[in-house]
């Protein structure tokens, strides 16, 4: 189960993939229990709350306030997690392109949430990254 830990062929075998549908980040009070209409793609608890983040629709369906409303990009190289550097070249391009990212890091694979008004463009940029195979 061991990930890529070499940066070259990290951001060459990246391939970047878009997933359907606009996601949003939401949060509930630290004592909430998860509503059983949504399925979140990642939950995280905080002090302050439990994070969301959840389909745009699923939000709306069960009245949860919003924001941050992205596109969600895995990159679909199998990345070792204590590879170094990787998303540091990637969030540095996007930050350079001014594009903000929300990056997760899961077993597998990294994950951006992306402005989803500028998901076309995070895409263009990460595959001339890939086509380039450096940082």
């Amino acid at each position: 189960m061991t990930g890529e830990r070499d940066l070259d062929a990290l951001l060459r075998d990246m391939k970047p993939e878009i997933l359907d549908g606009i996601f949003v980040f939401c949060t509930l009070a630290p004592s909430a229990s998860i509503p059983a209409t949504v399925n979140p793609m990642l939950t995280f608890r905080e002090r302050e709350g439990t994070t969301l983040v959840i389909l745009r629709k699923e939000a709306e369906r069960a009245g949860l306030r919003h924001e941050y409303p992205s596109r969600l990009i895995t990159l679909s190289v199998h990345s070792a997690l204590d590879a170094i550097g990787f998303l540091a070249a990637i969030t540095a391009r996007l930050a350079e392109a001014g594009i903000s990212v929300n990056a997760v890091s899961a077993l597998y694979h990294d994950h951006l949430f992306v402005p989803a008004a500028r998901a076309d463009e995070a895409m263009a940029i990460l595959l001339e990254m890939a086509k380039a195979g450096s940082a």
